[in-house]
């Protein structure tokens, strides 16, 4: 099940998709939508963020759930909260792209696992991995030149 929102009459919309999949939590999967939305330059920083009542009304997911995924986004750095205007994306703190890259090292790890268990070889690797990056933002794409890969806990 897809789930996208798009803008409507003066209702409030999750501007990401979120694809629903069977045996995958709630709460990771809109952690990955909203991540993948400010990676790509879908959100930008300064953008507001849904409400947890407006995820959860829209997504319809526990209010719990839809609280837990903000209040983890907040914590990594990809939200932060204001005062009188509510949650919006943070501004990408600077890095360099050693730094960035080194945050994806237990991620890196664990798909080079997957994918020997799997018997798929480097090459098709990285010819996979070469077709997401472009499709998410091109050959070196505004993600990497504007920083905004280098998000998370510090």
């Amino acid at each position: 099940m897809t789930c996208y929102c798009t803008i409507c009459d003066s209702t409030e919309v999750i501007p990401f998709k979120v694809h629903l999949r069977p045996g995958v939590s709630l709460y990771e999967q809109v952690v990955y939508a909203a991540k993948k939305a400010v990676i790509s330059g879908q959100l930008r920083a300064g953008d507001t963020f849904p409400s947890v009542r407006t995820l959860s009304k829209e997504l319809k997911i526990n209010p719990n759930t839809a609280h837990k995924a903000v209040a983890h986004l907040v914590s990594a750095g990809l939200l932060e909260t204001r005062p009188g205007i509510g949650t919006v994306v943070a501004a990408s703190p600077e890095s360099s792209a050693a730094e960035r890259t080194q945050l994806l090292g237990n991620e890196i790890e664990g798909l080079v696992v997957e994918a020997k268990k799997l018997g798929i070889g480097l090459e098709d690797m990285i010819a996979s991995v070469s077709t997401h990056w472009k499709r998410l933002g091109g050959a070196d794409g505004p993600v990497a030149e504007s920083g905004r890969g280098g998000r998370g806990k510090r």
